[in-house]
């Protein structure tokens, strides 16, 4: 969209038959609808931003529904949580599970709102060289951000509970990461949520990509389905060309928005990656993985609310095993969307959808799914009962699975790992992939695999960088849009990817 309001020819080559790869909508024959990956839609500011620059009302092409709850916590260890937006009823929900910490949640919110407001800018430019963290600004952030400590450390600063604590910190999830590990910055991910809210696009976050295209191809972007790249075409270090089963398509710009380090490692020469080797891809550090059940039930589970989050007993060792031990636990933390409640388009009258989510290691020797993916899904179905969703087993009407080597051999993920590159202290800011890549002429990166990260809300704040970099090597004003198209960008992948 912000490469053809700037005038360019565009063509998105997509391997799915439908827009949005990961944030993409399942549809069944039976009538159920399911998001493939993420579900909360958060922090919508960025691509309202985007859809403006283009024209169009994010609000008019794609009709949202603010939740309240936002979800609901059930604590293993004992008690549950009704996340609301409200400050005075949440106030009340965290007294009432931990009187010890009535009143933090305002000091939390507004020591975050501080801390959001001061950074967020940086989250909406390249860092290309430790230089550009060199900055009188950004290094006045730092008693602020305390990249010293964990985001479990900080929160230990405002609530006492490790309850309470887990329902500001599960978020780090959302980037595969655990918050004992995860850098304090992100407590502005919860804090987001209660600020700006958490929604639900009417017919799921595939929704907002179907959206998306279908304005895309009103601006005159060209969008290939089912047709996957298969190579790359280079002149010394420039991609010249991209070939797929159909055609050979030329560029003068290659944005590549599918998962970096498959993309690379199969695409693209070893010899021609300086910084980015397969040697380097595979030391480094990735998210973990998720087990995933879509089903479509018979019935309907009206006093569920529309996201719930089980945060296990032994929530220390269920982290342990995805990180470390690279095992499966007969007690794993979960995530369950009944959207049901909240539209009515995902299923059948008197049916209901329910997608159900369990983070787990990325792929690893220690688990063979082959033999070890009938045994979990029964785990899985037990862990339902312990959210109040009983007897399920009866009125499942569709079922699909997705492991770890579903994610890396039929979504192109590699290893699995569905939030990509971990975001350790290590694998930040410059020391992600770069927007304008930095091993080849002429590409360009977006969405998780680049800064600033995973989540929906940044992965479109990577596109808008991106498209200011991509225009700027083009010598194209990004403000204009009624310049002449003179150049021609291709786009390949199955991005955007985060996922709860």
């Amino acid at each position: 969209m912000l490469l053809a309001r700037a005038g360019l020819h565009v063509r998105v080559l997509e391997r799915l038959d439908v827009p949005g790869g990961r944030t993409s909508t399942i549809t069944t024959p039976e009538g159920f609808r399911f998001d493939l990956g993420p579900t909360f839609f958060l922090y919508p500011r960025v691509l309202d931003e985007i859809f403006a620059d283009c024209g169009y009302d994010l609000r008019r092409e794609v009709e949202m529904v603010r939740l309240d709850p936002q979800y609901r916590l059930v604590f293993g260890a004992g008690g549950e949580l009704l996340a609301t937006p409200n400050i005075e009823r949440m106030e009340a929900e965290v007294a009432r599970l931990a009187p010890a910490d009535r009143g933090a949640f305002t000091r939390f919110m507004t020591s975050n709102r501080d801390k959001f407001e001061r950074f967020a800018p940086f989250l909406e430019q390249p860092f290309e060289s430790w230089l550009d963290l060199a900055t009188p600004d950004l290094l006045k952030l730092m008693p602020i951000l305390k990249p010293w400590k964990s985001l479990d450390s900080e929160l230990g600063s405002f609530f006492s509970d490790e309850r309470i604590r887990l329902a500001f910190t599960f978020q780090s999830k959302y980037l595969g990461m655990s918050p004992f590990r995860c850098p304090s910055l992100f407590s502005i991910l919860s804090f987001l949520e209660y600020e700006h809210g958490v929604f639900h696009p009417t017919g799921g976050c595939g929704a907002v990509s179907t959206a998306m295209a279908r304005i895309a191809t009103d601006m005159g972007v060209e969008i290939r389905y089912n047709e996957p790249v298969e190579s790359l075409e280079f002149e010394g270090r420039k991609v010249m060309a991209v070939q797929t089963p159909q055609a050979r398509y030329a560029a003068d710009a290659t944005v590549v928005n599918a998962d970096f380090a498959r993309t690379m490692t199969r695409l693209v020469p070893d010899r021609l990656r300086r910084r980015w080797s397969d040697r380097k891809i595979a030391s480094k550090r990735f998210s973990c993985s998720t087990f995933m059940l879509y089903l479509g039930i018979e019935g309907r589970y009206d006093d569920i609310p529309h996201h719930t989050i089980y945060l296990s007993k032994k929530y220390r060792e269920n982290l342990a095993d995805i990180e470390t031990r690279h095992r499966l636990g007969s007690d794993p933390s979960m995530y369950v969307q009944n959207a049901g409640i909240t539209d009515s388009t995902l299923a059948p009258s008197g049916m209901s959808t329910l997608y159900l989510l369990i983070p787990v290691t990325h792929r690893h020797p220690n688990i063979d799914w082959r033999r070890e993916a009938a045994g979990y899904r029964e785990v899985a179905l037990d862990q339902l009962d312990r959210i109040g969703i009983h007897g399920i087993r009866e009125r499942i009407r569709y079922e699909k699975m997705i492991t770890p080597d579903d994610w890396q051999d039929d979504y192109e993920i590699y290893r699995g790992a569905t939030f990509n590159l971990s975001h350790d202290l290590k694998q930040m800011l410059h020391l992600r992939p770069h927007n304008r890549f930095e091993d080849l002429e002429g590409v360009y990166l977006v969405g998780g695999g680049t800064h600033p990260g995973s989540g929906l809300p940044v992965i479109y704040s990577s596109a808008r960088i991106t498209s200011d970099l991509l225009l700027e090597d083009l010598g194209i004003d990004a403000g204009k849009c009624d310049q002449v198209p003179t150049s021609h960008a291709t786009i390949h992948g199955t991005e955007p990817a985060s996922a709860l």
